[in-house]
């Protein structure tokens, strides 16, 4: 099988023995978008959750998904491709689940690839070279009840804790470009903080909210 995957030193990963994984010393296309990014510019998400929405967007391109991150937390950095002629690639995909992890004690989990690809098809429909930053992706329930403490934007049941959100910027992209993007795929939750300059995307229920 073809397939390509760039990576900055990766780190080993070993089991605290409660199902996350801890990882140690770890670094990590087109058709023509602005015009349909201007129709859903104004146009509230009302559908059903209806992930093949993203996958649609993700068709073509020679058949490949690339996610390109790098990490607000740590300055790690993640180039790989994940997908190819129809499989993913379990060690692309690994690889994603420990720079997604949380970073706050180096837990991770398998993340739901519905998110990654949602990302992905967003991050194509801006037509930009410039990478995802990750300010969250995995997040276990030590640190959400911490963040809980501290803010009550944070939920209870928060989708992060099941390894299906992230926390994004893109570089030379407002709030606004990147929310937008990623509620044209129809495929889950977006909200966007543009105080704290960053969109939230799920593979939850098909909803917006935030300013």
């Amino acid at each position: 099988m073809r397939w390509q995957n760039v990576r900055e030193n990766v780190g080993r990963q070993k089991s605290d023995g409660t199902g996350a994984l801890n990882m140690t010393n770890s670094s990590s296309s087109s058709i023509s978008r602005r015009g349909l990014l201007g129709a859903f510019a104004a146009t509230a998400v009302m559908a059903a959750p209806t992930y093949s929405n993203a996958a649609g967007f993700l068709r073509g391109g020679g058949d490949i998904r690339r996610i390109r991150m790098y990490s607000g937390r740590t300055g790690e950095r993640l180039d790989t491709i994940y997908w190819i002629e129809g499989e993913y690639i379990g060690e692309a995909i690994r690889e994603i689940n420990l720079f997604m992890r949380d970073w706050r004690n180096n837990k991770a989990v398998e993340m739901d690839t519905r998110t990654i690809d949602i990302m992905t098809a967003a991050h194509n429909l801006m037509e930009t070279s410039q990478p995802y930053m990750l300010l969250s992706g995995y997040r276990s329930p030590e640190t959400n009840a911490m963040l809980r403490a501290q803010s009550s934007g944070v939920a209870r049941n928060s989708l992060h804790m099941r390894g299906q959100a992230a926390d994004l910027r893109v570089d030379g992209r407002s709030v606004s470009q990147v929310a937008r993007a990623a509620a044209a795929c129809r495929a889950g939750g977006v909200g966007r903080y543009s105080g704290s300059n960053f969109v939230h995307m799920d593979c939850g229920a098909v909803r917006t909210w935030g300013s």
